[in-house]
């Protein structure tokens, strides 16, 4: 409960320094709990200010602020935005820095003249980082885009799972996770591996009622590809076209262009100059229409996009909301249209299954490891185990799940005992790789549910996150053909707990028609039939 003096100077702040006449219930919520001195996790939309949560909280509680941020441009983008307001010095560091501003802005930190240092994780991989930030120590430590931590999530990097330890060795400041999607499942493993406090939990709302939703299903892959261009045709621009491949989003980008549309593509195959140009020329309204993968997103906050349409469908509801959120940021009316080939789904189960690795790789890894005297660096593991980086993160991950190895915040791995079955060790690995598939495939089918839904979309959409919107939305396809469902059996709550008897406990997420999605914790997303769990009793509520 924020107290009365709190709340007055919470909102002097923002109007004074930053220019806000009013906040919004969710950056006011978070600010007053860190004030509060609990650690807090903010789920909210992009475009809703999330920046504004570190920025107010941080000049009202002493000491510094370390930001942690996936992208060189969006931590340029945050410090710029700083510079502009009187609120305390801000720096990034960065490989592109000098050694001696590298030093200088190091120990400004230190002696109180910064108040915001942005940092990738990566940095961490130089050692002297950590030292550097224990000598200041921080008050604050702010971990942006904060669903790359999860292994369930769409956009994991294995980069942000040392932070945790990070943390730790930081002396536990005060930690402040924000994210613009995660589902309930990510929401709980951000706050495992961040090992946060009694953290508080801020949800804001995920409808973007300006944000027509929209399906398009076809039975022949030529048709969906001529229909998708000829709605970009005569679509309102700027616009977003989303593409599986790399080669898809070339081949589309092409097709637009012989219909005089200025289109451009962008994917992860190009050299990053030119990946950064397609982007400026984009942000710039240089380009009509920008044909990508999905490298491009992350940190992009152009307000006038008219429209996210998806040549091949998500491997996620997370991943889609995420993408068609980069629609409409200025309020006014725009349109996400998914354009669905069932084929299509083939694809992305062969994306789910592709990077696994198989037991003998983890135990090769858990060998190594447990062979160490000491420490052993990323580098040199990768030398004796002979595998790719990926599928060696991979493995420490899953080793990491089991507690067989600990990963420390330089990145360095040590076994956590002198002696592991490893056997058992590499077993216990691979079922945690087959609970991720699982869940995996499960999140697809939650796509492919959004797809084919004879109901509201945007009432599934945000079920999904476990949100109810008591009424039909009436802005998206299904509203408008009048295909919604009503009078729904509904024998438990929407988010209460419910075990079954060999699914074990999940959570009850939505009702269609005659049947209800339950989001176990280990099986992931199952749908099942109302009617047979009330005669078979296959459900039973968790007090």
């Amino acid at each position: 409960m924020a107290s009365k003096k709190n709340v007055q100077r919470v909102r002097r702040v923002a109007k004074e320094r930053f220019g806000y006449e009013t906040l919004r219930g969710g950056q006011e919520t978070a600010i007053h709990a860190l004030l509060n001195g609990h650690d807090t996790l903010a789920v909210m939309p992009t475009g809703s200010g999330k920046s504004a949560i570190y920025q107010i909280a941080a000049l009202l509680i002493p000491g510094a602020t370390v930001v942690i941020s996936p992208l060189i441009a969006l931590q340029q983008d945050q410090v710029e935005a700083i510079a502009e307001q009187d609120v305390g010095g801000a720096v990034q560091v960065n490989s592109t820095m000098k050694v001696g501003d590298r030093t200088e802005a190091f120990e400004d930190l230190e002696e109180g003249d910064l108040e915001f240092m942005f940092l990738a994780p990566e940095q961490f991989n130089n050692p002297e980082t950590l030292e550097k930030l224990q000598a200041a120590k921080p008050s604050l430590f702010v971990v942006d885009e904060a669903h790359c931590i999860s292994e369930w999530g769409h956009d994991f990097r294995p980069d942000y799972l040392r932070l945790g330890t990070i943390i730790e060795a930081l002396d536990h400041p005060l930690v402040l996770a924000l994210t613009a999607t995660a589902a309930p499942p990510v929401r709980t493993e951000i706050i495992e591996r961040l090992e946060m406090r009694e953290p508080h939990i801020v949800v804001q709302g995920f409808d973007r009622p300006n944000i027509w939703l929209g399906v398009l299903r076809f039975e022949d892959k030529s048709e969906k590809q001529q229909s998708l261009i000829k709605a970009v045709v005569e679509a309102e621009k700027p616009g977003i076209v989303y593409a599986a491949t790399r080669k898809q989003a070339e081949e589309v980008a092409e097709l637009l262009q012989a219909q005089n549309v200025n289109a451009i593509f962008y994917h992860a195959g190009m050299k990053s100059k030119e990946r950064e140009a397609a982007q400026i020329t984009f942000m710039e309204d240089e380009a009509e229409v920008i044909v990508a993968t999905t490298a491009f997103g992350m940190g992009i906050d152009k307000p006038n996009v008219r429209f996210v349409f998806h040549h091949s469908i998500s491997d996620s509801v997370d991943a889609y909301y995420q993408e068609i959120g980069r629609a409409g940021r200025d309020g006014e009316p725009a349109q996400a249209i998914l354009f669905y080939h069932p084929d299509d789904l083939n694809l992305r189960r062969f994306f789910a299954s592709s990077g696994q690795i198989d037991l003998e790789q983890v135990e090769k890894v858990a060998t190594v490891v447990q062979a160490q005297e000491g420490l052993i660096d990323l580098k040199t593991l990768k030398a004796q185990t002979d595998l790719s980086k990926s599928k060696l993160q991979t493995a420490l991950g899953h080793l990491e799940a089991v507690d067989a190895i600990a990963i420390l915040p330089s990145g360095e791995v040590t076994a956590t005992e002198p002696s592991l079955d490893l056997n058992q060790v590499a077993a216990e690995a691979i079922a945690v790789q087959e609970r991720h598939q699982q869940y995996e495939r499960s999140r697809l089918e939650m796509m492919r549910g959004y797809a084919e839904v004879q109901d509201c979309r945007r009432k599934y959409m945000l079920n999904y996150f476990g949100e109810e919107l008591g009424e039909p939305c009436g802005k998206c396809d299904r509203c408008e053909a009048g295909i919604t469902s009503k009078d729904e059996k509904q024998p438990f709550p929407l988010n209460s707990r419910v075990t079954h008897q060999s699914l074990g406990e999940g959570m009850v997420m939505r009702y269609e028609g005659d049947k209800m999605v339950i989001l176990f914790d280990d099986a992931g997303y199952k749908t099942l039939g109302v009617d047979l769990v009330l005669e078979q009793g296959l459900l039973k509520s968790i007090e």
